[in-house]
């Protein structure tokens, strides 16, 4: 058995919009690497982070909080050291903390036979999250680690559902190099919600979910709506409106707020959809004075995976 691995922990989509904080999905063109090794010493050490300036104390950072998480669950008379090579910017809405989360447990159960099932590293992985967040939710988290497109039924008791994933699904990803802080955005909703927009809000949710199962790309375009976060939290997101419009207008199924923002989702049929919605948005941000990354991924059915 292995004492070191290098693992990718992908980027993630959540809410798919009409979703909030249960669904989500994975990206295969953006993501974090991550190096778990066993160590002599007792403990959970963070010893290198590479891309941003994040706390190397695991209390205070993501992957550290949720690697003590599973420790304490552990019996062992060893640790692990973790090394964090950062490439999705935090507050980018991708998932960020997600990535760091699920990949410290996900390589912490390899090096230890994988004696945790899938949802048991969630459960885990929520720890990290809440740092980053102020609050346990698993819409990143679970189709980082289950790859896909995911549904988080109940966080107590926890139970997350596989869906299946179109194969000619692609999304593209526009990141405006701004920070929108997840704890912040959550500010912005309102606390009740009126009762014709909770009808169509569950009624396209479910549609979405059939139309994921049945491959049904008009019923995943007549979806991908959401009457009850997005007029909140579009506001803190420079061009929300001129970039769905956009990508709607160059072929996009749908577009919305990916997590709490600032990046913004479309998801396309056919790569040469995906890349085509990329160009128009590009030509949309261009002049804005922001900088941007954009991605286009197929969606990534396999989720964190062992590079070596």
């Amino acid at each position: 058995m292995k004492n070191e691995i290098k693992l990718f922990a992908p980027a993630t989509v959540a809410n798919v919009s009409c979703g909030f904080d249960v669904m989500g999905f994975c990206l295969d063109s953006v993501g974090d690497d991550m190096v778990v090794r066993k160590t002599d010493r007792k403990g959970i050490y963070i010893t290198k982070v590479k891309g941003f300036d994040l706390p190397t104390d695991p209390k205070l950072n993501v992957a550290g909080v949720s690697a003590l998480a599973m420790y304490d669950a552990l019996d062992v008379d060893f640790g692990f050291e973790i090394e964090i090579y950062k490439n999705i910017k935090p507050g980018s809405g991708i998932g960020s903390s997600a990535a760091s989360a699920v990949g410290s447990v996900f390589g912490m159960n390899a090096l230890l036979g994988y004696p945790y099932n899938k949802t048991e590293l969630t459960q885990f992985a929520i720890k990290g999250e809440a740092l980053a967040s102020k609050t346990e939710h698993a819409d990143n988290i679970a189709p980082a680690l289950f790859g896909g497109f995911t549904l988080v039924k109940s966080l107590k008791p926890l139970q997350v559902l596989e869906l299946p994933t179109p194969k000619d699904l692609y999304a593209t990803i526009i990141h405006p190099q701004i920070e929108v802080k997840t704890s912040e955005s959550r500010g912005l909703l309102p606390a009740s919600v009126k009762l014709q927009d909770a009808v169509t809000q569950w009624a396209n949710l479910g549609s979405l979910v059939h139309g994921l199962h049945t491959s049904d790309y008009e019923l995943i375009k007549g979806a991908l709506h959401d009457v009850v976060v997005e007029p909140h939290r579009s506001k803190l997101i420079p061009l929300f409106g001129d970039v769905k419009s956009a990508a709607l207008s160059a072929g996009a199924l749908g577009a919305g707020i990916s997590g709490s923002g600032p990046s913004i989702f479309s998801l396309c049929k056919g790569e040469a959809v995906a890349h085509k919605v990329k160009d128009i948005i590009e030509n949309v941000y261009m002049d804005l004075g922001i900088d941007f990354d954009m991605h286009v991924s197929k969606i990534n059915t396999e989720g964190v995976k062992i590079i070596s």
